[in-house]
């Protein structure tokens, strides 16, 4: 173990950056080495000619296919003409049963056969058929044509069968191969036209499925380089592809390079016997440049090989390297959950120690920092109460007394030890040991002792209740928060009222909120009045009162518990005024056990 710790020392000075950049180049250089020698020991030979070679030889077998196809089809022609039509009388019953006996034979690669005679009639078909209503057959391209060059055998671009009516709902597609044959019927002879419907099917399977290399396919054209057959045929004729087919038509037979939409490809051209047609093949350029099943299997062993080289290397580096970089950030996520005292791991490169130290130090100066904030938050909420408690006018205290001596004078001392009760309630729970948070128990009592004493002062002109569930009476609440605005509520509210005065208090719970409400029935407000309560202009209407206004219990309010609680007003002139507040439900044993950890 030690002398591993020596091994490492010439690498704790190091930057990350200088150990990422050693440690991958020589990987990087050992692999490009291994990969460079291998590929040029494979592809030093001549690849493309070897692929083209090959597409070559795919083609030509293609091209015997189709051709042995087509002397399929054109040996029963012959058949048919030398065989059966040729110095027979039509009306022998024999000639339909030769028809049939060909066409049976030959179903595979034929869909119908039909002879016709110089003028259009239908003189044999099999299977039975009936040419359409109203199609005359001497218009048709392949008839005119047959009857010009007699001594040649047709073959004509596939299309749907449509001469014949047709049983089923589907319609067949089919390539017509033609030639001209001299008919005898009873003592007179002429000219005539053999019709064979090849089965398209047939040529289909031949050329589908048929690939060169990577990316190639082959297709046939006529000699004028109309399409007979493309495995993209649907996508070119909805114009969603295109081939470069016109122009290839006129190549000879042989391999040519060439771009076609900006790729450059390899074509293949063979011409196939007795048609003029022209099978030709097309191969990306980077598919022939390379051998698929040979490249394949190289770089499957390189990348395999590679792979467990990179996997022993690459386990080595992130032991060197990213294992401090994991310890860092644990150490950090700690941190980040509030664990400021959590010691940093500093281990690895320089880089590495270096801002390990500085986390570490961050955390101290958090830790310092946050101890000041909260002692000068203590200290500015206790000087906010502090100002409160001393914005409590003397009068208030000065008027209960005078009324105190006014019931001893007039012999009403259970009144006067009643209202005195009320008033030691009132400052005992004012002061609360300087504590900012009460219960909400604490907070109705004190409203209550208030109203009491205000009821008595002013004669019974208005009447109070106060409604609180029982659940909530343990909950937290902000210190003299109610009373500020009873207070408005009396001077303000029911200043001018004789003796119908009506104060509600009211407090509930809603999910995780607290609300207080303060409710009368007094003179109201206009909402530009309501704004100006919350603004620092003057609002009293009279001398009276604490002079704790509405602005400084939201701001309290907003200040202990956050921005989005505090209070709301609805007032309307003559209709009363409704003050509703909006605090957080938490436990009052909650805020006292962390006022008691803070202390700590």
């Amino acid at each position: 173990m030690k002398l591993f710790n020596q091994r490492r020392l010439p690498f704790q000075n190091g930057s990350i950056r200088s150990i990422i950049f050693l440690y991958f180049t020589v990987t990087a250089v050992t692999a490009c080495v291994f990969i460079g020698i291998s590929l040029y020991t494979r592809m030093s030979g001549q690849v493309s000619e070897t692929v083209m070679e090959e597409n070559q030889i795919l083609i030509d077998q293609v091209n015997r296919s189709v051709e042995n196809y087509l002397k399929t089809v054109m040996k029963l022609s012959d058949s048919l003409y030398y065989g059966v039509i040729k110095d027979a009388d039509l009306s022998d019953p024999s000639v339909n049963a030769n028809f049939n006996l060909l066409y049976e034979t030959n179903m595979d690669q034929t869909d119908s056969i039909a002879l016709f005679s110089e003028d259009g009639e239908l003189l044999e078909a099999v299977p039975a058929l009936r040419v359409r209503n109203n199609l005359d057959v001497t218009k048709e391209s392949w008839f005119s044509c047959t009857l010009q060059k007699t001594e040649n055998q047709h073959f004509f671009l596939p299309q749907v069968q449509q001469l014949f009516e047709s049983s089923g709902s589907q319609y067949r597609w089919v390539i017509p191969m033609t030639r001209a044959v001299e008919i005898t019927r009873g003592t007179d002879t002429g000219q005539g036209v053999l019709l064979l419907h090849l089965n398209y099917t047939g040529l289909k399977l031949l050329l589908d499925g048929v690939t060169l290399g990577n990316g190639g396919y082959i297709y046939l054209t006529d000699g004028n380089g109309e399409i007979i057959f493309h495995p993209r045929a649907q996508l070119i004729d909805s114009g969603m592809e295109q081939e470069n087919n016109r122009q290839v038509a006129g190549y000879r037979d042989g391999v040519y390079r060439e771009e076609f939409q900006g790729k450059d490809r390899v074509i293949t051209v063979k011409s196939v016997g007795y048609t003029g047609w022209k099978l030709i093949g097309v191969a990306p350029e980077q598919a022939v440049s390379l051998n698929r099943l040979k490249t394949q299997l190289l770089v499957v062993f390189a990348a395999a090989l590679i792979l467990f080289l990179m996997t022993i290397t690459n386990s080595y580096i992130s032991s060197r390297i990213t294992v401090p970089i994991r310890n860092l950030e644990r150490s950090v996520n700690e941190i980040e959950r509030g664990n400021l005292n959590t010691v940093v791991d500093a281990q690895g490169s320089y880089e590495i120690r270096h801002l390990s130290q500085s986390v570490q130090s961050m955390a101290r100066q958090i830790q310092v920092l946050m101890a000041d904030v909260v002692s000068e938050h203590e200290k500015k909420r206790r000087q906010e109460f502090d100002t409160l408690q001393s914005q409590i006018t003397p009068h208030f205290l000065y008027n209960t007394l005078d009324i105190i001596v006014w019931m001893i004078e007039n012999e009403k001392p259970d009144q006067a030890v009643k209202v005195v009760t009320a008033l030691a309630r009132f400052f005992r729970i004012s002061l609360s040991r300087g504590r900012s948070i009460i219960t909400v128990r604490d907070e109705l009592e004190h409203v209550r002792n208030y109203l009491m004493i205000q009821n008595m002062r002013f004669k019974n002109r208005f009447t109070y209740t106060i409604e609180a569930e029982e659940e909530i009476l343990d909950l937290a609440s902000l210190k003299l928060m109610l009373q500020p605005l009873v207070e408005n509520a009396i001077y303000h509210g029911m200043e001018f009222m004789d003796g119908d005065g009506e104060i509600m208090v009211r407090a509930w719970r809603e999910d995780k909120e607290l609300y207080f409400q303060v409710e009368d029935n007094g003179l109201g407000m206009t909402q530009e009045q309501i704004k100006r309560l919350f603004s620092d202009q003057p609002h009293t209407g009279s001398s009276r009162g604490s002079g704790i206004g509405v602005k400084n219990v939201n701001e309290r309010i907003r200040l202990y518990f956050g921005g989005e609680y505090g209070l709301s007003i609805e007032s309307e002139p003559d209709e009363g005024t409704v003050v509703t507040i909006r605090l957080p439900a938490v436990e009052y044993s909650r805020i006292r056990e962390r006022e008691e950890y803070d202390k700590a």
